[in-house]
Formats: C-alpha cells, structure tokens, sequence
C-alpha cells in the first residue's frame, strides 16, 4: 500500500495548529440531500476565519471526466478557472473557538489511502473528537424538524438525537470509511446523516444546513452564526407552503407523511438533552443560574 503521506502537502507547519481541536468534516459528491453538506461548507468557509492547514492531491483523488471543474467563457476567451479542492482548515467559530474543518470533493480514487491519510492527520494533530455529515432523502414532512440517524461511539449523541436507527445496508462513502476506523482506534467519533424530505431533496434547503450546524454545535459545543440561513429558510418555507396550499395532491401527500412521522416519533419519543438522571427538565431559575455562570466564565477569559 502507497505511503498516505504522499496524497497531501502540509500548507503550514505542524507547530502552528493547536492539538487537540475538534475535527469537523463535510464531503460533496454523493447524495447531498437538501444540498445540505454543500450549503454548510460554503456558509462556513465564507462567514468564519479560515486557514489552509493541509491540501489533497486532487489530480490523484478526482475523476475529472465525472465531476469535471468549471472554466469561466468571457466573450472571445477563457477569463477564470476554478479548481475543485480537498482541503482541511485551521477555523474559528463566532466565539473564537478554534476547530479543524476537512472540506472538499468526495474522493472518486485510493479511498483506502485517502482514509488512512486522514487518520494519520487526527493523530498528527492529537485531534479531540471527529464529528461529520451527510444528507439523504426519507418520506419525511417539510413541516416537522429535520430528523438525524447518528452513527459512530458517542453513545450520548446516539441516545439523545438519533430518530431513526435502522439494521441494514447502505452504499457507503468516504467519511463512512474514515469513521470505521476511527472507531477501531477508539478515536470518539460520530456522525450525523441528515433526513431530509424527499420532495425537497434536488433543492437548496436552508434548514438542512442549519440542522447540520446544530448538530455539530451539539456534538462540539462550537456556536455558529445561522440567523442569515434561518431567514432564508422562512422564505423559502413560504414559496413551498404556497404550492402547497394551490395543489390538493401535494396537500394529501404532506398530510400522509405528517401522520406518519407523528406516528413513528409517538412510539419511539427521545429524552430531550435537558433531562437529568432521573428524567426531570430543569427549572427556569437553573437555566438562568447556568447561563450567568458561562457568561461570566466567557469575561474571565477574555479579561
């Protein structure tokens, strides 16, 4: 098997990114359902600082004949070239919370290579926890909250958040492999599989992105700025419940997933994250007391 060191260059040096950062990871090519994992990577990379710590070989791990990159026509000439890039970026969230982000194309070659490669990166960089996502279409309604599956070892994540959890098998990608592996090292990793609505899934929904923010905000404690991708998701909501509302097939049809979801989620409720041991929610007086203790931890810190 070819060295994975060879697959990618080191953009700055290893002494400059801190150890022990979250590692999220988005990857496009298969099943972007909602163009969930495509909306969230390039949200992140145009609202938050963002720094390129390694780049994969794209001519080793791209099929240019199947995803061929875009060349920009000006008149009578070629005026601009974007590449496509695989690369994994030293970030901040809106708190100044540093984190690693691996976005990019799905690789279409040396998968085997490319997953070692990254395992190699999480351990070159002592990384805390990997968390990542990915998008597929289910008979879900538009106007219920979008369900996740989670998948990997954090069985808190697993336990609080994943609605549906079937026994099956399923074509596979690249972060499925990294995962796997992951999990043999014992590494803490989860992943999130977004259930989007079928008949929403060819299109930009923003709520995709925001439930993939959430989840990650979830699994990471990291705060992202969504209240631009929130606004576009009411929006958009309001031109799909106006066909609704002029279309009595497309009424029958969100009626019956309705009461489906209603029903599957009625016989299998999950604990919300505010339980305690004992299944009581918290009273406002704890939440309150909560929030002032991390408020005042946030001035200690930047005093």
């Amino acid at each position: 098997m070819r060295d994975p060191d060879g697959l990618y260059d080191l953009s700055v040096e290893v002494t400059q990114v801190p150890t022990g950062l979250h590692l999220i990871a988005g990857l496009t090519g298969f099943a972007d359902a909602g163009n969930a994992v495509t909306q969230l990577s390039e949200y992140l990379l145009e609202n938050l600082e963002m720094n390129e710590v390694v780049a994969f070989d794209t001519d080793a791990l791209l099929d240019y004949r199947a995803r061929r990159p875009t060349m920009y026509f000006d008149q009578d000439h070629l005026s601009d070239y974007k590449p496509s890039k695989l690369s994994l970026y030293l970030a901040k969230d809106e708190l100044g919370q540093p984190f690693l982000f691996l976005t990019g194309f799905e690789p279409d070659f040396q998968w085997e290579r490319f997953t070692d490669a990254v395992v190699q990166l999480v351990e070159r960089y002592k990384v805390k926890d990997t968390t990542w996502v990915h998008a597929i279409p289910m008979p879900t309604p538009h106007t219920r909250p979008i369900g996740v599956t989670v998948s990997g070892n954090r069985m808190e994540l697993i336990d609080t958040m994943s609605v549906w959890r079937p026994r099956t098998q399923v074509p596979s990608n690249a972060l499925h492999l990294i995962e796997y592996k992951l999990q043999q090292l014992g590494h803490p990793t989860a992943g999130f599989v977004l259930l989007i609505p079928h008949y929403l899934s060819d299109t930009a929904y923003p709520q995709a992105a925001v439930t993939a923010l959430e989840s990650i905000s979830a699994a990471t404690g990291l705060i992202f700025p969504t209240e631009k991708l929130r606004q576009e998701n009411r929006d958009f909501l309001a031109k799909v419940d106006d066909q609704v509302q002029n279309n009595t097939e497309l009424q029958r049809l969100v009626g019956a997933l309705e009461e489906r979801h209603d029903s599957y989620m009625e016989d299998n409720p999950l604990p919300s994250p505010l339980m305690d041991a004992s299944g009581e929610l918290p009273g406002g007086d704890s939440l309150a007391a909560e929030l002032e203790k991390f408020l005042a931890n946030r001035r200690d810190d930047e005093n």
